[in-house]
């Protein structure tokens, strides 16, 4: 049976509607990881909607192409939406305390890209399913020059159809997405261990440069030679060369969001009921850094802190 060809001209056009209303995408929340994420879905072709609560991030962004919206509310019209916030709270008045995902369409996706506890995840879930709208939990490995290279690792769970849906633009700003369940708490889990582990590699790390400078050892040959034998790799590299030459500024990631990911896996540790007695010693660390007034700064700045 042949299809008039009316009929087949407005199946094209949905057809036509629907790859372009998928080719919209929002970022909410510009901050240092944000700006570059929302530039790479530009440069890929997205057509990108920003907001953020001051002003002059999304200015440099609209100048590049992007679209801003007016509102959260505004955004969340567009059918996959990153957030990029800073901590629980952040996220909570944003979405689940402002009433916005009420006035949210069906089918939206949210794609939660922030640091937050396991609590916070299972309760951002909840209140998405209950308004129909998809929650995806996605963290990411990767400080800034890595997200503006689009090379973020991306800790990603939540319903596999959804993380299916958004895979297109992880593929943009990230070089792998790992797919670590179907609750969204399991990827914050994963992202919040990451970081206590970061945080103990900087404490021993910040240890043993003490100890090699007080034996008279040259501090940058020390970092250099365990790195390029016993401890290759990102964490040891980096964090390594800042603490021997004491540079930590401009911070890429600071100690007052260290402390706050150190707390969080405290936590997530005293719901399971299993002890962590380095993140006790690290809570006295951070406390002390940030009472000396390194709150700003890079957290490696915490190897200067030498607990007794």
């Amino acid at each position: 049976m042949m299809v008039p060809p009316m009929t087949s001209w407005n199946c094209l056009r949905r057809f036509i509607e629907r790859v372009l209303r998928m080719s919209n995408i929002a970022v909410i929340g510009l901050g240092a990881m944000g700006r570059p994420i929302a530039r790479n879905l530009l440069r890929a072709g997205y057509d990108v909607v920003v907001w953020n609560r001051s002003d002059r991030p999304a200015d440099e962004l609209v100048a590049a192409g992007a679209r801003r919206a007016a509102s959260v509310a505004e955004a969340m019209h567009s059918p996959v939406v990153f957030s990029v916030l800073a901590d629980d709270r952040a996220v909570a008045e944003t979405f689940i305390d402002s009433g916005v995902l009420a006035q949210t369409p069906g089918g939206t996706v949210h794609v939660n890209l922030a640091t937050v506890s396991a609590d916070l995840a299972r309760r951002a879930g909840a209140a998405h399913a209950e308004h129909g709208v998809g929650y995806v939990a996605a963290p990411v490995f990767g400080r800034v020059p890595v997200a503006e290279a689009g090379a973020l690792n991306i800790l990603a769970a939540g319903e596999q159809g959804l993380i299916d849906r958004v895979q297109p633009p992880f593929d943009v700003i990230g070089s792998r997405t790992w797919r670590l369940g179907d609750r969204p708490e399991q990827a914050n889990i994963v992202k919040i261990l990451g970081n206590y582990l970061i945080a103990c590699a900087i404490q021993s790390l910040g240890e043993a440069v003490s100890l090699a400078e007080g034996a008279g050892v040259d501090s940058g040959q020390f970092v250099e030679l365990l790195t390029s034998t016993l401890f290759p790799g990102a964490v040891y590299t980096g964090y390594g060369s800042m603490i021997a030459e004491r540079r930590y500024q401009p911070p890429g990631f600071t100690t007052v969001l260290g402390r706050k990911d150190l707390h969080l896996a405290l936590d997530a540790a005293n719901d399971h009921d299993i002890p962590l007695p380095i993140g006790e010693l690290l809570r006295t660390v951070f406390d002390q850094a940030i009472a000396d007034g390194c709150g700003a700064d890079d957290w490696a700045v915490i190897a200067e802190q030498q607990p007794r």
